[in-house]
């Protein structure tokens, strides 16, 4: 692995990391609850039109407004890092 893999490999995982809780921001979950009339707030109105009403409990939207309000776990950290790992492999591939 060369050096420039090496260094978007690692910037990727970092990168994606720190862009996580900016992402979910700007879509609409903050720490205060999901936005009016942002992109966040169309998710939990679909979903739960699609659950008879209410979001159901695990599903995408409660884990995201759970990640925007207490921070991503450990678990979904690793995940993120090893997604932003494989887009700067990828990067590196195609440079």
């Amino acid at each position: 692995m060369g050096l420039l893999t090496a260094a978007l490999i690692g910037g990727g995982a970092v990168g994606a990391v720190a862009a996580a809780p900016v992402v979910l921001g700007v879509v609409g979950f903050t720490s205060a609850g999901i936005a009016a009339g942002s992109w966040a707030a169309g998710m939990m109105s679909a979903a739960a039109v699609a659950n008879g009403g209410a979001v159901a409990a695990g599903s995408t939207v409660p884990l995201f407004q759970a990640a925007a309000a207490a921070g991503l776990p450990a678990v979904a950290t690793a995940a993120v890092a090893s997604g932003g790992a494989a887009l700067g492999w990828l990067t590196a591939i195609l440079i």
